[in-house]
């Protein structure tokens, strides 16, 4: 079974009915569609008079790795929003910890943004508010509303305390402002080494939420931000950096997801110390992750596919990354209309990723030139044509689109088709090539299979067939009116141009890999994500360039990789026609 949701339900679908569902999503338009809970949020503040013209959103990566398609959906969430009230959108990095952040991940989150089609108004980051930050910290300081911790972690750890017991005060909590200014001012110097002491806010230990059990807000740690080298020693919690840098580029929402839930009050406590009233309060609200099935969006989990080779790098074809579905063939329309499909929900859940995989067959079935390719070939020849033989034929380049134009393919002598199309011997209901048995080859003839050789080992090496000379497609004669009930494609082997060809599928061969407790999500890896074959496609994609897509009729969509070269080609399998795992997931 398939599993669905919205505003905060579980849907079981069968796959029939899941693709009817979702079609039935796509198609409604945006006038019939009712608001979800953070539209109704929004309009809610609106009515209590709450200006339009201050609303401002954010969209808030940390550059710690590359953005998958849980990060799609915020993405499309925030700028929907901004697009739906006219109002500006702000890309900032929480790059507040240089231990794991990289400029080649603010590189390829802009990049991401940009692709998914989409603008922001003001690019920021986190770092540039360290001053300030710091400033502020300096203040709850002088208000004894923080304080210099010199414990170990192990011995702030022990003095938590649990969920129904209170936690222990630190010896250090009473410490006189002047000698927690003197600290402060030397762990921002770089004087103290890593761990020896913290800036930590002096709120309740035995508050019933452990997030406000005097939270860290500093640490020491002596290493180079991709941003500001070394002029900082110390480094702000996410905690504190978050709910200020929102007030400082003052956010009307600040959109998190459900885990930032706890965080909430501490959000506004850390608001309650420094906010000017005449100006704009940011109001966190929070909404469900996006599970996808048969992957894992953890970005720890990804790190660790590309460090141990399992794939190769972040944007391998079948990383659930931005970059690895753009390299795969995804367009930004089919990730956008994924994301609006499974909307905004309050609880967490799966959607299966053959939602997501429609989508971009609904999109691609649109735009995609039709072509035609062999990828496990087999050799055909038709006895009765001219040796030397040769004609281009008309064919379409997309049925979906009548401005799509015609081309002309090559046909002669001696072709190749599927090696799965062809049988010595088949049932009634096999409607391919058999012996004995016709079929009409796409925008050609039709053929009848009279022989075949095999090799030593018993082989299928050649087919011999004759074709009808007057059955030709379109050409208006009775014979090309005459029905046969197999259809193949082909690609003439004179003209044929060779491609190495990448067959995509899912990485885990498991919808949940990461859920089991007893196993490790790398125990579901799909030893059959990734195929590479030699075919043959038809001469009209020998220039084709990387980023190209096409339909390979009967196949799947695929398109040309970044490692294409003028002298090879390499297509990536984007997905096949129709969902070939509906059956497997019912099991």
């Amino acid at each position: 079974m398939h599993l669905l949701y919205g505003e905060g339900n579980f849907y079981a679908v069968n796959p029939a009915f899941f693709l009817h569902l979702s079609f039935k999503f796509c198609s409604m338009s945006a006038s019939a569609k009712s608001l979800n809970f953070i539209e109704h949020i929004i309009e809610e503040d609106l009515k209590n008079g709450f200006p339009e013209k201050q609303l401002r959103f954010r969209f808030p990566p940390e550059p710690n790795g590359y953005l998958h398609i849980g990060h799609a959906s915020s993405i499309c969430l925030n700028f929907g929003l901004g697009l739906q009230y006219n109002a500006p959108v702000n890309l900032r990095f929480d790059d507040t910890n240089p231990i794991k952040e990289e400029q080649e991940y603010v590189d390829a989150i802009k990049e991401d943004v940009k692709w998914l089609g989409y603008q922001w108004d003001t690019e920021c980051y986190a770092s540039d508010y360290f001053q300030e930050l710091y400033d502020w910290a300096l203040l709850l300081i002088r208000e004894g509303k923080a304080y210099v911790d010199s414990q170990t972690s192990e011995e702030m750890a022990s003095q938590k305390g649990t969920p129904t017991e209170a936690g222990v005060n630190s010896p250090y909590r009473n410490r006189s402002v002047e000698e927690n200014l003197s600290l402060f001012e030397g762990m921002k110097n770089g004087d103290f080494e890593e761990g020896t002491h913290v800036l930590r806010a002096k709120i309740d230990m035995a508050s019933p939420n452990m997030l406000m059990r005097d939270p860290i807000m500093y640490r020491v740690l002596h290493k180079a931000h991709h941003r500001t080298n070394t002029d900082w020693c110390i480094y702000p919690m996410y905690d504190w950096t978050h709910g200020e840098s929102d007030y400082i580029e003052q956010i009307s929402h600040s959109l998190c997801t459900l885990e930032f839930k706890p965080h909430r009050p501490l959000y506004d406590w850390f608001l309650d110390q420094v906010v000017d009233p005449d100006k704009v309060r940011p109001k966190q609200r929070e909404f469900a992750r996006r599970n996808l099935s048969h992957t894992v969006v953890s970005k720890r989990k990804l790190l660790q596919l590309v460090e141990k080779g399992i794939v190769n790098g972040w944007d391998d074809p079948r990383m659930p990354t931005i970059s690895g579905l753009r390299r795969r063939g995804y367009t930004p329309e089919s990730i956008r209309n994924f994301a609006d499909t499974i909307g905004i929900a309050k609880r967490e859940n799966v959607v299966d990723v053959s939602l997501l995989e429609f989508h971009i067959r609904d999109h691609l079935n649109k735009i995609d030139p039709r072509v035609m390719a062999v990828l496990n070939p087999i050799k055909l020849v038709i006895t009765n044509y001219p040796e030397d033989g040769e004609e281009w034929l008309q064919a379409e380049n997309n049925p979906e689109d009548e401005s799509a134009g015609t081309r002309e393919i090559p046909f002669s002598r001696e072709l190749y088709i599927e090696r799965e199309d062809f049988r010595e011997e088949a049932n009634r209901k096999f409607f391919r090539l058999k012996l004995g048995g016709e079929v009409r080859l796409k925008n050609a003839y039709i053929i009848k299979a009279e022989s075949c050789t095999k090799d030593e080992s018993g082989n299928i090496v050649e087919i011999q067939c004759t074709y009808d000379p007057k059955s030709k497609s379109g050409s208006g004669t009775e014979e090309s009116l005459r029905k046969v009930k197999g259809t193949l494609h082909w690609v003439s082997i004179a003209h044929a141009v060779a491609a190495e060809v990448r067959l995509y599928d899912r990485l885990f061969s498991d919808a949940t890999p990461d859920s089991h407790k007893d196993r490790e999500f790398m125990d579901f890896l799909n030893p059959e994500s990734l195929e590479v074959v030699t075919g043959y496609v038809e001469p009209s994609l020998a220039e084709a360039k990387p980023g190209d897509r096409f339909q390979f009729q009967r196949l799947g969509y695929f398109n040309v990789d970044q490692d294409s070269s003028e002298d090879k080609l390499v297509f990536n399998r984007t997905v096949t026609l129709r969902d070939t795992w509906a059956k497997i997931d019912q099991k």
